[in-house]
């Protein structure tokens, strides 16, 4: 016979995870917008505007 444990986190870690991911998604968009938009690399700030343009988010 097999015997199952199961273990129940509290709610504050699955609050806390999920506070997790959603400061790491703000901290990549962040760095898109920031880096990769205003790069001195022609080639990458294209890349950035066009995508911008095919998302149909206004940037100039």
């Amino acid at each position: 016979m097999t015997q199952s444990q199961v273990t129940h986190l509290p709610v504050a870690a699955g609050q806390l995870g999920r506070l997790a991911q959603s400061l790491m998604a703000m901290m990549l968009g962040l760095f898109i917008v920031g880096v990769v938009g205003f790069s001195n690399i022609d080639v990458v700030h294209n890349a950035a505007h066009d995508v911008r343009h095919s998302n149909a988010f206004p940037c100039h």
